[in-house]
């Protein structure tokens, strides 16, 4: 999208399902009294992200993202915060680790380039956690409910999108396409 439009992002933190254990909960457990149909919501998934070449793996557990958040923003005040969210995307949906322990996370860091003793640190003293909760509540004043969730003009496009999608809510917004 970056190479086609003039956009800037911007990520946002929100609180999906904060209330999740650091051991994780099973996608039954997660959703038990819901009526989600679990597998029809992962073949969707599924669906989406192979009509747009994302890999993506078995899943059947939940995470707590909330540490990886934290270090997320601290990744982006080190202008790594794209790689760094790409990397824990990847290491939750396509390798299904545990996002909730911090050792997973001073090794994505790491992988990326950043000082993994400055990431554990981080973590340990929770530096970035106000500025994670200020995305939370932005989130909640901006009536957010899902993830993903793009937003732009005040206009919202909720769930896993197609490109094609993604381009028709860009250009109903008057983006620039570039030259």
């Amino acid at each position: 999208m970056k190479k086609e439009f003039q956009i800037e992002t911007q990520w946002t933190a929100f609180p999906l399902h904060p209330e999740t254990p650091d051991e994780g909960l099973t996608l039954e457990e997660l959703f038990t009294g819901h009526n989600v149909d679990i597998p029809m919501m992962m073949t969707r998934l599924k669906e989406v992200a192979e009509q747009e070449g994302l890999p993506i793996g078995v899943r059947n557990k939940t995470f707590n993202s909330r540490l990886a958040q934290e270090l997320g923003k601290w990744a982006e005040t080190e202008h790594q915060g794209e790689k760094f969210h790409n990397a824990a995307f990847r290491s939750y949906f396509v390798d299904g680790e545990n996002i909730a322990k911090i050792s997973v996370l001073v090794d994505l860091a790491k992988s990326i380039g950043l000082d993994e003793k400055r990431a554990l640190t981080i973590l340990e003293t929770r530096e970035f956690k106000k500025v994670v909760d200020q995305d939370w509540l932005r989130s909640y004043e901006m009536g957010i409910t899902a993830v993903p969730t793009f937003v732009i003009n005040h206009q919202a496009l909720v769930g896993a999108q197609s490109y094609d999608a993604l381009k028709q809510f860009l250009k109903s917004n008057d983006v620039k396409e570039r030259k």
